[in-house]
Order: C-alpha cells, then structure tokens, then sequence
C-alpha cells in the first residue's frame, strides 16, 4: 500500500520544518559560541576563525531577529510555490527550489560542523531528523508528480548563492534592531 502527502501539504510544511530547525539553532547559538570560541581559533586558520566570530557573535534575541529576516524568504517562495501548483496569477517555482535548495544543502554543513569540532553543534540534530529528510521526500514529490524537474534543479543550484547576501543582511539587521 502506498501513501502520499498532497503537494500542497509538502509546500507549506517547509516554513514549518524550517522553524522547527532554525529554534534549535536560536536556543544553542550564543551559548555555543561563547562555550567554543576557543575552539574554533584552535581548529581553524586565525582569519577564519575571526570571521565565524564576527558573524555568529550576536546575542539569542539578535539571532532570533536574523531568523525572521530570512523567514520572509521561506514564506513568501512558499506562498509562490503553493500559487504555482494553483495556477495562481503570483505563481513561480524557481524561487522556492532556490530556497529549499539552500536549507537542504545548508543541513549539510551543521553535520560537517559537528564532525569537524567533534560535537554537537547548533543545527546538528534537527538537520539529521528534520532538515535532510523532509527535503528528499519534499524533491522525491515535487519530482514524480513533475511540480519540477531535474533541469529546474541543475538551473537553480547556482543561484543558491544569491542567498548568502540575504543572510549576511539578515545577521546585520539582527544586530543592529536590537
């Protein structure tokens, strides 16, 4: 017997599964940084190091603020993503590949993280139970009901980069709202 999640459902559970993973990441983040700090200057090259600090060196509430920046994001590729699948005047699928892209490939580095400080790290746990596998049955999905295809997905990789910006702007307006 075989059981299927309705697109629709996949599409609006990811601003859901995103929260779910990004918690993890807001309640460990300051703690973690100031518990490991020395760390990550003797694992990683001094410049590095200096650079993972800046960025990641905010308080739990700037983070949080962070998170609602890019938040934005998630929820609007959703809501386009779920007027794609409607034929709706606002739909486009693009964007929330891009998206979904970024946060399955992003689960990736948590668990790369974890392995390089040998521990857990914010991100690891809900990027192995959540993050990676909500993504594969979400792609598996959007695939055989052809929502997308692979050359959508080969098209769309590259962009991925255009988030970082968005990230860094979301880390700095965290830091400077609060």
């Amino acid at each position: 017997m075989s059981y299927s999640i309705d697109i629709q459902t996949l599409i609006w559970l990811f601003p859901i599964m995103f929260i779910l993973h990004d918690f993890e990441e807001i309640i460990m983040i300051e703690k973690w940084i100031n518990k490991n700090s020395t760390i990550l200057y003797t694992r990683l090259p001094e410049k590095i190091a200096d650079r993972v600090m800046k960025q990641f060196s905010m308080s739990t509430v700037q983070f949080a603020v962070a998170v609602v920046v890019i938040f934005m994001f998630v929820s609007s590729s959703t809501f386009i993503a779920s007027q794609y699948v409607n034929q709706g005047p606002f739909g486009d699928i693009y964007f929330f590949t891009i998206v979904t892209l970024v946060y399955f490939l992003h689960a990736f580095t948590h668990l790369a993280q974890a392995v390089f400080f040998r521990s857990i790290t914010p991100g690891a746990f809900t990027s192995l139970i959540i993050v990676i596998p909500y993504s594969l049955i979400l792609y598996y999905s959007l695939l055989v009901q052809n929502v997308i295809t692979w050359n959508i997905i080969f098209v769309c990789l590259p962009f991925c980069l255009l988030i970082i910006p968005v990230v860094l702007l979301a880390h700095w307006i965290g830091r400077k709202v609060i």
